[in-house]
């Protein structure tokens, strides 16, 4: 999308910052890049950080220096010194397998909160970190630990800042925007490496080799007892194309993969615990590998998914993108052929990333004139009552994004009585 104005402003730090040896570099070459951990924000996952890994990966990053540091946002008050015992040997990990000298940091909304504290906790800790990205998150009065920082901002107060940081605002852009937009990938390659990135796109690979986890939403925790298969399926119609390509009890920790697919066909990711629904999740093509897949669900009864209405009748839809949704701003989403975005169920002050679409009280109406109350109540999230017949006739689902292009993900219209489905964009 067009930037209507970028500003690059450093204001005085409180205390100087003193830079640490760089990584040693062979003669010619610049150094390695550092290890980066991303720590997500409220209700967040690997999963927004999901296309900038990849676009790392396609400017010298190798993807095993490339993590991020999941926990149970909810609860973080709680467990924030778990949370930093648990970074500790992430960061002290990545050291010993890579022999960097430091680690780089980034995090977002609620995680720049975990990350200032962590980094201002002790000198010690602030003294692994080469550099922090502070994205669209918590202002600070000095840099945190002292370590040098970028902070990118999105839409709102344009008076905050971290002092004594680069800060970069980019008005025109949304909260969740702003972790995986291409005009913020461009400021934090800068910003880590000293120069810009080569390529900006996902770079395509001959083989996308896929890994992550089934995490219950929004606690992050792994899913247990589940089998996870994996079937290609038809572009036109999102159904299956033969036998599972893929099948494998998931991890202790819900994990998964790497699982060698094509990059320019789609997938399905068929997520099979006993006693449950079966959880379907549909993507678009993997252009190249990826770590930070991550598939949201929830226990039976648990959660939004427990507020969901299900029948034999009609087919139950969530939808996840990592920019917000903007209803009669530029964002469509078509359900066989009706817009269920709009000013009421998608407003741009609710910052929506994720749609529950599915019949309400399964009477057969469909009422797209207001947002369902227990899902627009949620952080990032909105619900609809659309009507979406199951049965063998696929589900036509179409995509617009506000100052691009359009996408079409059509996928199988499983009843919901005993099938989930989630859509990713992106």
């Amino acid at each position: 999308m067009g930037i209507s104005r970028r500003s690059v402003i450093v204001l005085p730090a409180a205390a100087a910052f003193t830079g640490l040896p760089a990584l040693p570099a062979r003669a010619g070459r610049p150094a390695p890049p550092r290890p980066v951990i991303f720590i997500h924000g409220s209700a967040g996952s690997a999963m927004q950080f999901r296309v900038q890994a990849k676009r790392l990966a396609g400017n010298g990053y190798p993807s095993t220096v490339i993590e991020a540091h999941e926990y149970d946002s909810p609860n973080i008050a709680t467990i924030i010194q778990q949370v930093f015992a648990q970074l500790d040997a992430r960061i002290t990990r990545l050291l010993a397998a890579t022999g960097a000298d430091r680690v780089d940091l980034l995090a977002h909304s609620l995680g720049t909160f975990v990350t200032q504290a962590y980094l201002n906790s002790s000198a010690e800790r602030a003294a692994r970190v080469a550099h922090y990205v502070n994205l669209d998150g918590r202002p600070a009065t000095a840099l945190p630990g002292g370590v040098e920082t970028l902070a990118v901002w999105g839409e709102g107060d344009p008076a905050r800042t971290v002092a004594g940081a680069a800060n970069v605002h980019f008005p025109d852009q949304s909260h969740t925007q702003t972790v995986s937009s291409v005009e913020s990938f461009r400021e934090i390659h800068r910003f880590l490496r000293g120069h810009p990135p080569r390529y900006c796109g996902v770079r395509p690979a001959r083989t996308a080799y896929v890994s992550g986890r089934a995490v219950l939403f929004p606690s992050n925790a792994g899913v247990t007892d589940a089998v996870l298969e994996v079937y290609r399926v038809r572009s036109k119609t999102g159904l299956r194309s033969g036998r599972a390509v893929w099948r494998r009890a998931v991890g202790p920790d819900g994990a998964f993969g790497p699982i060698p697919l094509t990059p320019h066909d789609r997938y399905e990711f068929a997520l099979l615990r006993t006693g449950q629904s079966t959880h379907h999740f549909y993507f678009e093509p993997f252009r190249r590998s990826d770590n930070f897949v991550r598939l949201l669900t929830s226990r039976p009864g648990e959660g939004l998914g427990g507020l969901v209405d299900t029948s034999d009748r009609h087919t139950a839809l969530t939808f996840q993108r990592q920019k917000e949704w903007w209803g009669g701003e530029g964002d469509h989403l078509w359900i066989n052929g009706r817009d269920i975005l709009n000013p009421a169920t998608a407003p741009h002050a609710r910052r929506v990333i994720g749609v529950f679409a599915f019949d309400d009280s399964s009477d057969g109406v469909s009422d797209l004139t207001a947002p369902l109350p227990e899902f627009i109540a949620q952080t990032f999230i909105s619900g609809v009552d659309l009507f979406i017949p199951a049965g063998r006739s696929p589900v036509s689902v179409v995509a617009r994004e506000r100052g691009g292009g359009r996408t079409t993900l059509p996928v199988p219209a499983w009843p919901s009585s005993s099938h989930r489905i989630s859509v990713e964009f992106g």
